[in-house]
């Protein structure tokens, strides 16, 4: 991309009320603005609220044809580690090859300096390294799902609601009269709600092609339970819907592909004090090169927890938690943080 004091910007518009008052707040600095949404389905037609928006704030919008990568890079992956027995988080993925990825380089194509979006975190380049720390607002913090984004990425992205509250976005979208204002927020994975299929089983036997037979439950002992309807309908620490009469309340301890089991376990041998991470991204520096002192969450909407990691391997990094934490699960992310700036985070295996 060009110098960092051009002033073309592109904002990624998805038809919610953050991008649109995203796109919003970029205008306003003055900035020539343009906005981009992704086509990744067959059907695709442009959201509405976002051709709305893009109009009424004079903008040209453009159409990224990304179906392609957004089947290989987000769904593809997500269906396979399932089946691997992992539970990953696809709008990581998303995040890292797509809307950071892809959609960097389309911005860069079309001659445009940095992109903008409606997350809420924020990003330092004060000190010659850019950080990147949580939102003002805390109960809409994203920072989890960003982990993975490089200083080269960083340095051509803004989030303008990084120091916003959500009632102050909507209440920016009701004064600009942005028909989308009162929009409620869409909590599904956008493959699995588009697909109307119900969960997640349902759409990878549908996306694979391929049906998941029953097979046993069994106790960390090995002991035979009853039995499961397809290891791809069970996740780590469920309780609910496993169908069994027990004389005590049984969770899901892990899965093993295979010999197509599901291993149930009491609550508390669901929790544990150490894992490994691999496919790391460190933000503040490039290596830790000594044992620090961090706080770490294991999944999206858990509070950090103190622990301590060490860098173990090039892309290794070991964590061991102060206390003991509860069904930790592979494919999810693990995020360091010191404060509110986020050091970086890996795929926990």
């Amino acid at each position: 991309m060009k110098n960092l004091n051009a002033n073309r910007h592109i904002i990624a518009m998805s038809g919610g009320i953050d991008s649109s008052v995203a796109a919003f707040l970029i205008k306003e600095q003055g900035y020539d603005c343009a906005g981009i949404t992704m086509n990744l389905f067959d059907d695709f037609d442009v959201d509405k609220d976002t051709q709305n928006v893009a109009d009424s704030l004079e903008m040209p919008l453009y159409i990224a044809d990304f179906r392609d990568f957004f089947e290989k890079e987000v769904i593809k992956r997500f269906t396979e580690d399932y089946i691997k027995s992992c539970t990953p988080n696809p709008c990581i993925n998303c995040n890292r090859f797509m809307k950071f990825g892809r959609l960097l380089d389309k911005a860069k194509e079309l001659d445009y300096d940095y992109i903008a979006t409606g997350h809420y975190a924020r990003i330092d380049g004060s000190n010659g390294r850019y950080l990147l720390k949580k939102a003002a607002d805390e109960k809409k913090d994203q920072s989890y799902v960003l982990y993975s984004l490089t200083q080269e990425q960083l340095k051509y992205i803004k989030f303008p609601l990084g120091n916003l509250t959500k009632p102050e976005v909507r209440k920016i979208a009701e004064e600009q009269g942005f028909i989308n204002a009162k929009k409620k927020e869409s909590q599904d994975i956008c493959f699995v709600q588009k697909n109307q299929t119900g969960d997640y089983a349902d759409f990878i036997e549908k996306y694979t092609g391929r049906a998941f037979p029953d097979g046993d439950f069994v106790d960390l002992n090995g002991n035979i339970l009853g039995r499961h309807k397809g290891i791809i309908r069970y996740t780590i620490g469920q309780r609910r819907g496993l169908g069994l009469a027990l004389k005590e309340s049984m969770y899901v301890y892990d899965k093993n592909a295979g010999n197509n089991t599901v291993i149930l376990c009491r609550d508390e041998e669901l929790y544990t004090k150490e894992l490994i991470a691999r496919d790391i991204n460190l933000i503040p520096f490039d290596m830790i090169n000594n044992k620090i002192k961090i706080k770490a969450k294991v999944r999206y909407n858990q509070t950090e927890q103190p622990a301590i990691v060490e860098q173990t391997g090039e892309d290794t990094l070991h964590i061991e938690f102060d206390n003991p934490q509860r069904a930790i699960t592979k494919g999810q992310a693990v995020v360091l943080y010191d404060g509110d700036i986020v050091i970086g985070g890996g795929t926990i295996v």
